[in-house]
């Protein structure tokens, strides 16, 4: 199956309420988010600003993303550039710098065991994955993982801040 005959198929399972991602050759399918799962991903990536550095921290809710190695639609995407006009209408294929999970009740293991290691193997530099139920923060680099509990500010590799 093709890429794009792929993305139709997810795009479908979407109409019916669904979100379809794949992580290496893993399905994962998954209800929509509901109001307070919302709730938690506007707050968070409304406190996303420039710290020091380049970056633009641009930032995408929901979007797919396109990764060497599988699709996946992170509930908030940092980039430090906004991606190609190209991509806009279709999966993007521009790596985001970090992504933000915000955890499902009964998703649990898809957001806080699956989605890291995943992300960090496709060249993302900071994952973050927060739990609403119990505040808790998980704040992984390829170097170190850190438990901390909202609300917490956080400086990302690439120099944006945040609060979680």
């Amino acid at each position: 199956m093709t890429r794009e005959e792929l993305l139709a198929q997810m795009l479908r399972a979407d109409e019916l309420g669904i979100r379809l991602e794949i992580v290496g050759d893993l399905p994962i399918w998954e209800a929509q988010p509901v109001w307070r799962h919302q709730k938690h991903v506007e707050r968070i990536a409304n406190s996303i600003r420039k710290g020091a550095g380049d970056c633009g921290c641009v930032h995408a809710l929901d979007v797919y993303i396109q990764f060497p190695n599988g699709l996946k639609r992170p509930d908030i995407a940092i980039f430090c550039r906004e991606p190609p006009e190209e991509q806009q209408d279709r999966a993007l294929t521009l790596i985001p710098e970090a992504v933000v999970e915000v955890v499902s009740r009964g998703f649990e293991a898809k957001d806080l065991e699956i989605g890291p290691p995943f992300y960090l193997s496709q060249g993302v530099r900071d994952v973050v994955v927060f739990d609403p139920t119990t505040l808790l923060v998980l704040h992984v680099r390829r170097e170190k993982t850190r438990r901390l509990v909202s609300p917490v500010d956080l400086t990302l590799e690439c120099g944006c801040e945040m609060t979680v």
